[in-house]
């Protein structure tokens, strides 16, 4: 029982396609991606679980006609387990552009000040900054002091 090389090809484009739209920066990229990455997985599951055979029911096959029947098995439950991901990123998503307009994730504050002290580290000044906005952005960012109370 060897994988045929279509179906290599197909699983490696599914996860090629589904890594690279995980990575992107917009939210119903990732979601995409989620979802092909998951349909990869119950291809690949599939395609592992061999060629179809005689349903596993004691008594009415011989048992090298019969089939696995746990390949099945895990690829409903990825099933199961890519749909409920689904909703619940397709939630936040919509959370997201209701609360901000875009669904595009932005950078952390603390990313922006850690990469604005590297760029000092390494030397380069303000004219060479590519993002001013970010730059304002770190610059009006402020740390509350040690010896401020928090308000609960």
């Amino acid at each position: 029982m060897t994988v045929n090389l279509t179906m290599a090809v197909v699983l490696a484009g599914l996860y090629a396609v589904g890594f690279y739209l995980l990575m992107q920066r917009s939210l119903m990229r990732v979601i995409l991606g989620i979802v092909i990455l998951g349909h990869g997985a119950n291809l690949f599951l599939q395609v592992a679980g061999g060629p179809p055979g005689e349903p596993v029911f004691a008594g009415t096959a011989l048992i090298e006609a019969m089939v696995d029947p746990l390949p099945q098995a895990l690829a409903l439950t990825a099933i199961v387990i890519t749909f409920a991901l689904t909703t619940f990123l397709l939630a936040l998503a919509y959370r997201s552009w209701a609360l901000l307009g875009h669904d595009e994730v932005q950078d952390d504050v603390e990313d922006r000040r850690i990469r604005e002290a590297e760029r000092r580290r390494e030397g380069m000044d303000e004219s060479d900054e590519p993002d001013a906005e970010a730059a304002e952005a770190v610059a009006g960012f402020e740390a509350p002091e040690a010896s401020e109370e928090v308000p609960r």
